[in-house]
């Protein structure tokens, strides 16, 4: 029996084969990678190539005698599909490429990658980062969503989700600037940990802590 992990793949219904999926933040490529990923596919005769809900790339269809030849050969980390952690941080491309950017979604990304993920957070956490009001990123239907403003800064949303339990994620703070946006972000976080269940995810902690206000509260916003 295949025994699942980043690293080992996802079972496949053929229960023969696994998906393999390479650690790419933010849905950003370079030629380069997208190289990689073509010649490895031709080469291992993987027969499918998937964009996931995660601005991945996952690989379906490899034979488990393949997956460590393949893992050397894309010289990539697998990314986070399976368990608890920081799942993803979904990002639009912000002021970078984007005429209607407003922040560097993109930075702020990396940044908010960089301080959550050493917290070693026990539940499945999806972020999404926007660099303008219209949410690309979709941050609204995210555990935590953040979006920018050029005149006034970030707003951070949480609670979000998507599927059978849709839920619009509430406004948790706004108007911040970078570093303020890190340290609410920090405190949520921290808070998150010391107070959820096993595995629950922020739409279900929100309301049974009393709701955003009493979350703003708790981490002193007011």
């Amino acid at each position: 029996m295949i025994q699942e992990s980043a690293r080992t793949g996802i079972v496949q219904k053929d229960k023969e084969t696994v998906a393999l999926i390479p650690e790419i933040k933010f849905g950003m490529l370079t030629p380069e990678t997208l190289e990689k990923l073509a010649s490895v596919s031709r080469k291992y005769e993987i027969p499918a190539i998937k964009i996931t809900s995660a601005q991945r790339i996952a690989l379906v269809g490899v034979k488990p005698e393949h997956v460590e030849a393949i893992w050397d050969e894309l010289g990539m980390e697998p990314g986070h599909g399976l368990g608890t952690g920081l799942n993803y941080i979904q990002s639009c491309p912000g002021t970078s490429v984007c005429r209607l950017g407003q922040r560097d979604s993109l930075e702020m990304a990396e940044r908010i990658y960089d301080a959550i993920k050493p917290l070693g957070i026990e539940s499945k956490i999806k972020f999404g980062v926007s660099g303008c009001p219209l949410q690309c990123g979709e941050g609204a239907i995210r555990d935590i969503g953040v979006f920018g403003k050029k005149a006034t800064g970030w707003t951070v949303q949480i609670g979000g989700n998507s599927g059978l339990n849709a839920r619009v994620g509430e406004v948790l703070a706004a108007d911040l600037e970078d570093d303020r946006l890190i340290e609410v972000l920090t405190k949520l976080m921290v808070y998150y940990k010391e107070n959820m269940k096993p595995k629950e995810r922020m739409y279900r902690f929100v309301p049974r802590m009393g709701g955003v206000e009493e979350i703003r509260k708790a981490i002193g916003l007011e």
